[in-house]
């Protein structure tokens, strides 16, 4: 029997002996306030012959007469000799007083009447005693830790279920294997880290991972999101704190994991209106936690963060955050090792490869790829399908991608072949430039808020971009606004996100990547990641107004060179482009196979020059 069934028990009984203590004790006070004075028979006898009785109850049961005399608010009884009834009976007809007899006991419905009014009243007093006790708990458990622990019966997730994190794996083992056997360590003076922080973008599997330590480590586990110490009340998260730790020593060697750290751990004296607040009181007891006067030997602080920036430099410091364990978004392998994970329990085709799937997937994280997964699942599932097909993910990841399919969503003829000449002109100056990453897929059907889109994914993992690269993803961004100038004339609004795109890209160029001739390697303006305003809320201008309007002419140059760059390949190839639209008109969306045969006589470009020098060859 555990603690919670052991307190029912015992309200139960003690609101069972609270209830009988008062229905015995207004019982026994409606007795003694309602209990008739006692008077002699002789006395009764006088009362009579003076006609000063004006009522009574002959009650045979007990051979007694109440009666009332007048004058008198309150009953009097006397005894009567066994036998007499009749005598008393005669008495009291011959001097004509109202008389009534009572021969049976009192039953339950009369206690029940009796005692009605007091029910009411102990069932109010019962209520307002459990509100009390109740408040007063909580009041007694606000300053307590909400940290769940790991049971036995909480499924345990194990190192076997996080596939696309082998180096993070690697790092939390020797936190697995200090638990279990520490003096492997001690014996050589080791010690074991006090902290361990994961630092990653969102969805890489940062809280799975801590759930797997747990699985593995056999040991008591803690876990708390960030946000669970801060109330409105000055004081609570600190006491939150003390109890976690308290908590967790006493069951030592434990874990204790928080989520989202960053909600109480960001860094002291940025914030408005003064700095003395109760996240930083919390912060505070969370340091002299980790690592102040006492010891806590055997308690491990791990954490999670996507904002490692904004963290308080003395969280991170060795003693406290002693390791950072990077949880990156996972490379192609790692992405394949994810799939089958989540494909486990999903009936796949015999010809899906997931390693194919992995390729079309970059920078999708392990949440991503679930996701995906699960959505081919829904895609099968509408379709009264008993296998998920090639099809479902190639309709899947287009939904990730670019949103849901807009099938009510009816475009005119002319329209329609807008949008193919402005996809053409991606897919066509993506084919021809060299640097750029193949042409995967293009399609004209609308989805999300995208009337058509061009996918071009490269080849293998690349974590660098080349100066050359990404001036032709700019040409590549500028081919469809320029193939609409070419074709007709007048361009639309439908490259407004190419060209917020194209203009952020070379603005990076510039100011952040030193890919300007003229201004040389330097970094201009600086995000200012204000703790409380959010990242990067604005840049600091640490530049002259001389320089701003110079950066604006790079950007310029850049963009102006990649219109022309895409207007020179759309002319020279505008037959194979007008072949592609006459496709793209009928299929709606072609695929790579589809586009090498169109494209086949189209080769790689050089291109010599700048500005109006520009040329190709």
């Amino acid at each position: 029997m555990d603690n919670k069934e052991k307190n029912k028990n015992r309200s139960f009984f003690l609101y069972a002996a609270l209830g009988l203590l008062i229905f015995f004790g207004v019982q026994q006070y409606n007795e003694n306030i309602n209990a008739p004075e006692q008077v002699s028979f002789s006395e009764f006898k006088s009362l009579i012959n003076e006609k000063k009785v004006e009522e009574a109850i002959i009650k045979e049961q007990s051979n007694t007469v109440h009666f009332e005399v007048i004058g008198k608010s309150k009953v009097f009884k006397t005894e009567y000799p066994e036998g007499f009834e009749g005598e008393v009976f005669q008495l009291l007809v011959d001097e004509e007083i109202e008389l009534s007899t009572d021969t049976e006991p009192a039953g339950f419905q009369d206690y029940f009447i009796a005692f009605l009014p007091w029910l009411f009243l102990a069932g109010f007093m019962f209520y307002m005693f459990s509100q009390v006790r109740t408040n007063g708990n909580q009041i007694m458990q606000f300053g307590k830790s909400k940290a769940k622990e790991m049971d036995e019966e909480t499924p345990k997730v194990t190192f076997s279920d996080v596939a696309g994190a082998e180096e993070a794996k690697e790092e939390l083992e020797e936190i697995k294997e200090f638990l279990k056997s520490p003096e492997k360590f001690n014996n050589l003076g080791a010690k074991i880290p006090k902290g361990v922080l994961l630092v990653g973008p969102p969805g890489t599997g940062k809280t799975l991972l801590a759930r797997a330590v747990a699985g593995e480590s056999n040991v008591p586990f803690y876990s708390i999101s960030g946000s669970d110490f801060v109330e409105m009340f000055v004081g609570v998260g600190a006491s939150r704190v003390r109890d976690l730790f308290k908590k967790a020593k006493d069951s030592s060697p434990a874990i204790i994991f928080i989520d989202e750290i960053d909600a109480v751990g960001r860094m002291r004296g940025a914030g408005l209106g003064g700095g003395h607040d109760e996240r930083e009181q919390t912060l505070n007891q969370l340091l002299v936690e980790m690592d102040g006067f006492e010891s806590n030997q055997g308690v491990i602080l791990m954490a999670a963060t996507n904002r490692p920036d904004v963290l308080d430099p003395a969280l991170l410091r060795p003693g406290r955050f002693d390791r950072q364990v990077i949880v990156d978004r996972p490379d192609l392998d790692g992405r394949t090792q994810i799939l089958k994970v989540h494909s486990k329990d999903k009936p796949l085709a015999k010809n899906i490869d997931l390693k194919t799937i992995a390729k079309q997937t970059p920078g999708f994280t392990g949440a991503d790829l679930a996701n995906l997964l699960n959505e081919s699942a829904l895609l099968a599932a509408r379709k009264s399908k008993k296998t998920i097909s090639n099809t479902d993910i190639e309709n899947s990841i287009d939904r990730v991608l670019a949103g849901p399919e807009k099938k009510s969503r009816l475009m005119s003829d002319e329209e329609k072949k807008i949008i193919a000449y402005h996809e053409t002109g991606h897919a066509l100056v993506g084919w021809a430039l060299p640097n750029a990453d193949p042409i995967h897929k293009v399609t004209i059907i609308p989805r999300g808020r995208a009337l058509g889109y061009t996918q071009a994914l490269p080849e293998r993992e690349k974590y660098l971009s080349s100066k050359a690269e990404l001036k032709d993803r700019l040409a590549m961004l500028m081919g469809g606004r320029v193939a609409e100038e070419l074709v007709f004339k007048d361009p639309t609004t439908g490259a407004s996100n190419d060209i917020e795109k194209a203009t952020e890209i070379a603005r990076r160029m510039v100011m952040e990547f030193g890919m300007s001739d003229k201004l040389g390697p330097m970094l201009f303006g600086k995000g200012s990641n204000e703790v409380f305003l959010g990242r990067d809320y604005g840049r600091q201008q640490d530049y002259s107004d001389e320089v701003a309007s110079s950066i604006d002419d790079e950007v310029k140059i850049l963009l102006n060179d990649a219109h022309a760059i895409a207007g020179k390949i759309l002319k020279k190839f505008k037959k194979q482009m007008d072949a592609m639209v006459e496709v793209l008109m009928e299929k709606e969306t072609i695929d790579r196979e589809e586009v090498s045969r169109i494209f086949k006589s189209i080769k790689k470009v050089k291109i010599h020059g700048s500005g109006k020098t520009l040329k190709l060859a």
